[in-house]
């Protein structure tokens, strides 16, 4: 990690720290690699959600019933 960093603890359940340990010594990595790497694409992908739903703010909301009619109709389902 070229970037300065920061130290923190984290308690991971036996087997999650086994299958990091293990995937870790596979890729030449580090678990903190990986832990980073895991983090920023779970905030990516929130941050993605979040502008899409953005995006459809102005759509119309359809109510469950009227989907599924909708799908029926279709032939979809």
């Amino acid at each position: 990690m070229s970037e300065r960093t920061i130290q923190s603890t984290i308690d991971f359940e036996p087997a999650l720290h086994e299958a990091l340990t293990s995937k870790a010594n596979f890729i030449n990595s580090s678990i903190s690699e990986l832990v980073n790497r895991a983090i920023r694409l779970l905030l990516l992908e929130e941050h993605e959600d979040l502008a899409i739903f953005e995006e459809r703010t102005d759509e119309e909301t359809v109510s469950h019933e009227k989907l599924i009619d909708q799908l029926k109709t279709d032939g979809k389902l």
